[in-house]
């Protein structure tokens, strides 16, 4: 298992630097993923969950659907993740795409807060004083991390497992033991909080349970499968299945058997921008996508 987290990594690390080189202003957002999830393929990974490409006050959770003309500009988040046979590796960058101070200061801060953090990292270090090196830093920029947006452990095709890395000093002191855990500092220029927007075609399974369509059936099959408990999206079933696919999403979450995402919005609909890496605590700490 530790082979193929670092596997993944490795695999994240080289994905990152190839993004940062092809995406340009005006590219279609849906050319993006799917250049970003065919580089994962080609190195020997999967995608752990929809590559999310999220701009300026869409904090999180924008994944193109099948047919988006959703073009790159302003402040974009570049945030997707590799697996192999479920050993995860999770990652983000920000983009500015219109050559803007506010921008570059907001990238610099959450940049700057992920490096903070990572250095006061060790085994037995609390999650709340990682919490507190990320805020200080994000606020000595002038700026709000985002309160209700954290980083979070992982385990094997689980992508938030349980313990929360807030981007702020919660009071909580949680023990960071051996384990998988993501760091993703968000800096924002609004009020550091965002709410729950409209649905993003991002799922996962929820419920294990029968239902009567047969088409739905043969998606919810394919979802167990393929991707069993990480996220996916629509454009990846439309890939599979057709536009069908999309009435037997609609069945599946209404029966409760998938979650579907909202799109995660600051509140005050300023620019938000993230930083992230994966770190793997295991007698010594490996920042694993770095």
């Amino acid at each position: 298992t530790r082979d193929k987290i670092l596997q993944a990594g490795k695999i994240a690390k080289e994905v990152r630097e190839y993004a940062k080189k092809v995406i340009k202003k005006d590219m279609l957002l849906l050319e993006i993923a799917e250049k970003i999830e065919a580089k994962i393929i080609e190195l020997g990974g999967k995608p752990a969950f929809p590559t999310n490409l999220s701009i300026n006050d869409i904090a999180a959770h924008y994944t193109p659907n099948h047919d988006d003309k959703t073009l790159a500009k302003g402040l974009l988040k570049v945030d997707f993740g590799v697996h192999i046979d479920g050993n995860i590796a999770d990652t983000a960058f920000s983009l500015d795409l219109e050559n803007n101070k506010e921008n570059k200061k907001l990238i610099q801060a959450s940049e700057e807060a992920l490096e903070n953090a990572l250095k006061i990292i060790k085994e037995n270090s609390k999650t709340s004083d990682i919490g507190k090196t990320i805020q200080k830093t994000i606020e000595s920029y002038k700026l709000s991390p985002i309160i209700n947006l954290s980083g979070h452990s992982m385990q094997e095709y689980d992508l938030h497992s349980g313990i929360t890395i807030p981007n702020i000093n919660d009071n909580k002191n949680i023990e960071i033991e051996d384990g998988l855990y993501a760091i993703e500092p968000f800096a924002t220029n609004g009020s550091g909080k965002v709410y729950d927007g409209k649905p993003s075609g991002i799922y996962f399974l929820q419920h294990e349970k029968n239902i009567r369509s047969p088409l739905a059936r043969e998606v919810l099959n394919f979802i167990i499968e393929e991707y069993k408990t990480l996220p996916f999206c629509e454009r990846w079933l439309v890939k599979r299945f057709g536009t069908k696919s999309l009435f037997a999403l609609k069945q599946l979450e209404n029966e409760n058997i998938l979650h579907h995402f909202p799109q995660l919005i600051e509140i005050s609909h300023a620019k938000v921008s993230q930083a992230e890496h994966t770190i793997l605590v295991d007698k010594e700490i490996i920042i694993t996508t770095k």
